[in-house]
Order: C-alpha cells, then structure tokens, then sequence
C-alpha cells in the first residue's frame, strides 16, 4: 500500500477511533513520520557512500564545478592566522624609547662617550646609575650626581664634573636602557576577554586579527607611553585553530580527541594521531566540516580508509581544515553485542544470584550431616550446650567452615554415638563443652 494512502487511513481511523491503543500509536508514529519527512527535516544519521564529487557537498547544497575539497596532493594554504583565545603570541621589542621628558633613575644605563680623556683613562662605553642617582666614571675621574636630571642636564652635569680635571672635554650622553621600564619581549597568552597583558602598558584587543593587525594594535599602545615604538609579533603556540577526531565507543564510551591545525594534516594524520583504529571502530569514517560562521551548508566527506591505507590512494585522504570532525563510526557487531549485554545483564545476574544460592542450598543437603540444623551432626554440640543455647550453632558453622577434614568426617561418622555417652557423665562432658569453648572463641559470644 502506498504511504501516502496508508497516511490517509491512519488519520480517518484516528479521527472516528475505530481500533484499538496499540493501532493507535503504530498510526501515529507513522504521521509523525511522514510530517517530519514531507516538511524537509533533516535526519542526522550515516552519510550514504555515494561518488566523490556528490559527497563534497551537503545534500542542500548545490554542486558547484571546481568545489573539491584539498586532498594529500592537492592541498592548500589556509588563509592568514586570525588571533583567537588561547593562542600564545611571541613579541620582541625592537624600539622602546620612553617619551620626552625622561628622568633618568637608579639603575638606568646610560651610554657616555668623551673625547679628550687621558690616554690610559677613557671615557666610553655603558655605565649604570647607583642607587642614590650617582653615575661613577671611573677612579681618575670620580662620580657625578645624574639622578633626577633629564639627558640635556645629566651631559651638562658630566661635562662641568669632567672641565674640572680635562681641558676641552667633550661629552656625548644617550640612554641606553631605563631600569624602570616595563618588559615588552616575551610570550603573551590571549586571555579570555581577547586582549593581551602588556604591564603597565595595559592590555590591548587583538581577538579576531591577523598578526600584521595585531602587531600595528600593539604598537598603538605602546605609542600612548614610547616614542615611535616598534615591536614583532609572530605565534608561539597554535592554541585556537583546532581539529577533532571522535570514535564511537560500540556502547562502551565515545572518545574525542584534539588536535592543533598547523595546515598540512590529513585524514591519515588524524588516524596516526590516535594510534589507528580500535577494535571497536569499523572502516566507515567521513568529516563533518561545519560551514564558516553557519554561512553556506555543512560538508560531509566520506573517508575510504582502506583505499588510502591499502593502496595508497589520495583521493578522499582530505586536508583537514579548522573546526573539522573526523568521526569514526563504531563496529555494528560489537555496538549490538554491547546493546544486548546492557539488556540481558541485569536480569544474568539476577538469575545467577538465584541459581546460587539454590546450588549451595542443595550442596549442603547432599552432605551426610545435612543443612538443615535440626538434622544430625549437631549431636553433640546440642548434648554439651543445650537447645537453647546459640553456642551449638558456632561450634557447628565452626565445624562446617575451619574445623579439619578429619575432625568433621569422624564427628560426623560417631558423634551421635559419642553424645549419648557423654550424656550421664559430666565431668567429661565439662571437658568437651571446654574444647569446644575454645572452638568457637573467635566469634566473640560471651555467655
């Protein structure tokens, strides 16, 4: 019968209620059905190995010529790095200038040239400022107070300090690095609210742009506090740009696995990635590859892995690009076998648990002293302590669980005997009842 018919059929019967609830709901699964399919839904589900230009595309997307995904010798370049959290980015500073005026502190270094020195005292080279602001020249000529003073009057300081002792010195004074200063050079992590920490020269937004961006933003901050500042900026760790492998678990667990995307990797590298596949992975692989931004239609690309493997072929081995899903599809004979497993587990272990105890109840009863404690084997516990004493059921689980193999087969063999004779004598039967204290002491009854 044709579905659409049977569509019709079902809501007539529904409408006048003429069958029974388990008809009922078998029609309504079936209009649920063919609602879902006749309003285009998509169905998520195994991708059908079709050809390798059918599959590059999503089945609502329309083939386009020339739209081939790279493969392991067609490949790519991605386009520009684009700067995302968690990337780590390496900066040097190349030119760190304080801005006019500079006040020259402790433990600045300062760059002094001076012609017209004596010959075996020269004055040239980098000299750091002691603390107190002192800049020390050297034992012929001594120290001069710099701390404090900009570079015009430090020179100025040096050159009446040197006048002193040279006839027609001649100074030259440049700073060659300010203690003071914040540390540019480094590695710089982007944090989550997309900037990065550049000290006391705050942190600058760089989420979203491309090094040569991201190296003029730098600078521009720089440029609030440095002269004409001028820095590098390059990638230290590709955290941001990701691809994921996933293998379905057969009922045991999925795994997902990440990787970075450094622009080379392939289906064949994400499968050396994870140690190649499990026993509980079949050879049914493809990529998901979502489209930029939810712009265009999704790509699902199935992987022919024993091709690339077996006979080297290139042809589904795609380049795998950021954001890229290669899922490896679980083995149907181990996911059914777990399915019944899960089913049929719960209801074994519930039937063991009874099978067991109705085995033991059985093993027991076939012993000649029996399990029933009314049975014999019991006779001379129950002549020494009484019935109403629990003392003669430790001694006989004693019996039954430590006591050695002879002792229990000779009291099972003579102990009725031996009970009645001990019946009239006590002292003997006081000497029984004291072995048989000592038996038992380990279970901790007192009387």
């Amino acid at each position: 019968m044709h579905a659409a018919n049977l569509t019709q059929k079902c809501r007539q019967r529904i409408a006048s209620g003429r069958f029974g609830r388990r008809l009922h709901t078998a029609c309504v699964a079936l209009l649920i059905a063919s609602t879902i399919l006749s309003s285009g839904c998509s169905i998520y589900g195994r991708p059908q190995r079709t050809a390798t230009r059918q599959a590059t595309l999503d089945a609502n997307c329309p083939p386009e010529s020339g739209r081939m995904p790279a493969k392991e010798l067609a490949k790519v370049t991605l386009p520009p790095y684009v700067i995302e959290p968690p990337d780590i980015l390496l900066i040097d500073a190349l030119r760190v200038v304080p801005k006019p005026p500079f006040r020259i502190q402790s433990f600045d270094t300062l760059q002094v040239i001076v012609e017209g020195t004596l010959l075996e005292q020269p004055i040239s080279g980098l000299y750091v400022v002691e603390p107190g602001g002192m800049l020390d020249l050297g034992p012929s000529y001594g120290k001069v107070m710099v701390g404090g003073q900009s570079l015009e009057e430090a020179q100025d300081a040096v050159f009446r300090h040197l006048k002193r002792i040279l006839r027609e010195p001649q100074v030259s004074l440049t700073l060659a690095q300010a203690a003071g200063q914040q540390q540019i050079a480094g590695e710089h992590l982007v944090g989550p609210d997309g900037t990065i920490n550049l000290g006391t020269y705050g942190n600058v937004y760089i989420t979203g742009m491309t090094l040569a961006e991201a190296k003029a933003a730098i600078e521009a901050q720089l440029s609030k506090f440095l002269d004409a500042p001028l820095v590098s900026v390059d990638v230290f760790s590709y955290n941001s740009k990701v691809y994921y492998v996933i293998t379905e678990g057969a009922g045991f667990g999925d795994n997902v696995a990440r990787f970075p995307v450094t622009g080379n990797e392939t289906v064949l590298d994400a499968i050396a990635g994870i140690n190649g596949l499990s026993r509980l992975s079949s050879k049914d692989i493809w990529i998901a590859r979502p489209a930029p931004s939810g712009v265009g239609c999704d790509q699902v690309l199935p992987v022919d892995i024993e091709a690339i493997m077996k006979g080297g072929s290139t042809a589904t081995n795609y380049q795998l690009l950021p954001g890229d899903r290669v899922f490896i599809a679980q083995d149907p004979w181990i996911a059914f076998d777990s399915i019944v497993d899960k089913v049929t587990g719960p209801f074994e272990r519930i039937f063991g648990f009874s099978l067991l105890g109705v085995q033991t109840v059985q093993t027991f009863n076939r012993l000649p002293f029996g399990f029933n404690p009314n049975n014999g084997f019991c006779w001379v516990a129950r002549e020494v302590y009484g019935d109403q004493n629990p003392k003669w059921l430790l001694f006989r689980a004693w019996l039954l669980t430590e006591a050695p193999t002879w002792l229990r087969d000779l009291y099972a063999e003579h102990g009725e005997e031996f009970a009645a004779w001990i019946h009239d004598k006590p002292i003997v039967k006081a000497a029984v009842k004291a072995l048989m204290d000592r038996a038992i002491a380990g279970y901790g009854l007192s009387e």
